[in-house]
Order: structure tokens, then sequence, then C-alpha cells
């Protein structure tokens, strides 16, 4: 017989509305349950609310699989990875642009996995023990699926892969060329949720002098590159991404010498500050740091951060030129961040005029009953 907990706080209407997450708090005492385990909830009244899998160690105790009993798992697994990959393969060309997020956890009613196909290649992310042993047979399930091959699969924790050898892969997006080791590079060489972000970045570079702060393999910098930037400049503070961007450049035959592109390994608060005494100054400028909240209880000290960042970078945008703001963390909200973004600039004696903000691409979906799932911000706009 399946195991049951029961819910000791007030949480059935939200579980109904579709939130995803049970956390242990919330749940009188339950012992001897095995991580991955199918669980049914129960309300106070002990009516059955849900469905979910069991997590023996994380706050997150239960993550919801369906308000309905679950029969099959494995069949239930099935059905959504192909119906999540139809929804990105109707939106894709996938001549142009072969790596997407194919699963986005809790949004694509896969809980606790996140799996990002890089051409034939699936790197999977599992949120805690729990739903690593859920999805136990995830390899075999996501071979199945019909409308793409895949040929390995990467777990993100331990940097296997599974299914064949595997080397560096290449991809392709928006027709631009990545080289990815998804064995070892942090995102594989490429953060998939800018992708659009990118791409506006790529229309609006004709003959502007362009920084990409935080540039990791250079993705920004290959879209204003590609777009007919005069200049490029991209910094992060890891050698090798430095090494990455500028062999991605050579990949995509753009000018990478000294006149065109700059590849600076250097801490980006300390390129900025030299930047700000030499009186450096450029036309499009992208910030888009790690998270700097991983916690709540982070979250003063990183706002303070990301005011201290916005303003040194906001100081080497030239007058009416455009600055792009970004943060990854789940902790700020979009309405901190765009305080975080305006105070930064008032500091410096300017002002920021906010064309837009947005999130992450399709492919990482976000749904009302789950606004922790809502985590980027980028936004684009002039400093005066």
């Amino acid at each position: 017989m399946r195991q049951r907990v029961k819910l000791k706080k007030e949480l059935a209407r939200s579980i109904r509305r579709g939130h995803p997450w049970v956390y242990r708090d919330a749940l009188a005492p339950a012992d001897g349950i095995a991580d991955g385990a199918l669980v049914e909830v129960l309300g106070k009244d002990e009516r059955r609310l849900a469905t979910g899998f069991w997590d023996a160690r994380s706050p997150i105790a239960v993550r919801v699989l369906s308000l309905e009993p679950v029969a099959d798992v494995a069949a239930l697994v099935r059905e959504r990875l192909a119906l999540a990959l139809d929804k990105r393969l109707a939106k894709l060309d996938r001549a142009q642009t072969n790596a997407f997020r194919w699963v986005h956890g809790e949004p694509d009613a896969l809980p606790g996995v996140h799996i990002d196909l890089y051409d034939d290649v699936a790197a999977v992310r599992f949120d805690g023990a729990g739903a690593r042993a859920f999805y136990g047979e995830l390899y075999a399930w996501l071979q199945e699926t019909a409308a793409v091959s895949v040929r390995a699969v990467v777990d993100r924790e331990t940097r296997s892969a599974g299914l064949s050898e595997l080397s560096a892969v290449e991809v392709r997006e928006n027709g631009i060329a990545f080289r990815v080791d998804l064995t070892q590079a942090q995102k594989g060489g490429l953060f998939l949720d800018q992708r659009e972000n990118r791409a506006e970045v790529g229309r609006r570079a004709a003959g502007q002098r362009v920084l990409n702060l935080f540039g990791y393999t250079g993705g920004f910098s290959l879209y204003a590159a590609a777009g007919g930037a005069r200049r490029t400049d991209t910094v992060d503070r890891a050698k090798p991404a430095i090494e990455a961007a500028r062999a991605n450049f050579m990949l995509n035959r753009l000018p990478a010498d000294a006149k065109h592109a700059g590849f600076h390994a250097e801490d980006a608060f300390e390129f900025l500050s030299g930047a700000v005494t030499r009186n450096e100054r450029w036309d499009l400028v992208i910030c888009d740091p790690p998270s700097f909240a991983k916690s709540r209880a982070a979250l003063p000290e990183a706002q303070r951060a990301y005011r201290r960042l916005f303003g040194l970078a906001a100081r080497v945008v030239a007058p009416g030129g455009t600055f792009c703001p970004a943060s990854c963390s789940s902790q700020l909200s979009q309405k901190d961040f765009l305080l975080a973004v305006g105070d930064a600039v008032r500091s410096i004696g300017r002002r920021f005029e906010l064309e837009f903000v947005r999130g992450a691409g399709f492919d990482h979906p976000v749904i009302p009953a789950f606004p922790e799932g809502d985590y980027l911000k980028f936004a684009l706009g002039v400093v005066r």
C-alpha cells in the first residue's frame, strides 16, 4: 500500500491551485519513507489531495506529480517528456538552433529534474536525492522518445556520461556555433535561458562598442560581433571561460584580433574600476552576474552587491548608450531588481530609462502557481 503523509498546515488550496512543493515543516512527522517513493498527500481533514514523490532530506519533502492517483510512473513520465519536447520543437528550427531546455522541472509537470539537449546529448540535473531516485529509469525513457536521437546522457552533478563515450559537442543557437564540454564546464559552456536576450543584443549591436561583463564563453559577445559590432570586450574572471570565448569567435570566423575583440580574464569589479579610472566608455553594456543571493537570508547583502555592481557598470555606459543588467537570483523579485538598477544609476548622477524587462526563453516556462520558478530578470534601457 502506498504510504501517506498528512498536512498539519492549511495548504490544501495552494496544492489544488498547482503549487508543486510541500515543505517538510508543513507535514506531520513521517519516518521510514525512501527517497523517490510515491506518497499520497492528505489534507488536515485526511482527504486525499495529491500524489508526489518523497525526499528524505530536503526541506521540500514532497514534489507533487498529480492531483490524481498515479498508476504507472513510467507511462506518466514518458508522456510528459514527449509533450515537453513537442512544445519546444514546434517553436524551434533545429537547423538553426539545436541546443535548448527540454524539461524545465515543475512548469513541465516533471518536478525536480531539468534536462537540456545539446544536439544529441542530454544534460540532466536532479534537485535532490528524491528526484534522483524517482527518475531512476530516466536515461532509458529519454532514449525511447522518438522525436529526437539521444546519443549520451550527462549527469550534471557527477559529470558522468552514460550510453556512450562523450567529447565536446558543437551546437548551434540561431545559427551561431558554440563548442560545449558537458563533462567539464559549468552549464556546458552555454546558458540556454538567455538565448532570446542574446538575440536582442545582436539586433542592436551594429556599429556599437560592446562590453560583456561576466561574459563566460562569450555568448552575448558572439551575437554582438555577428550583428556588426565595431568592437566587443568580454570579461570573466575564469581564464578557461575566456579561452573558450576566444575559441568560439574563431569557430564562427568572427574577428578576434586586438582591434576588434578584447578577451579579459579579470574580476568584473576590478575591470570596471580600471575602466572608470581610464575614462573608457561603451555604447552597449551587458552585466549578467551569477546569483548573489542563494537564500532569503543572503538577500540584503546581495542587494547591496547588485547596487554596487550596476552603479559601476552604468558608469562606463556612454551617454545615451544601452545598458542591459540582469539577475538570475530567484530570491530577488523583479520589482526589487528594477529598484536596485534605478538606485544604482541614480547614485552616479545619471538616470535609467527602461525599455523592457523580460525573463528566460520560452523553453524555461513559468506557471502562475509557482512564482519561485520565475528567476531570470533581464532589463534593457538607456542611460542618460
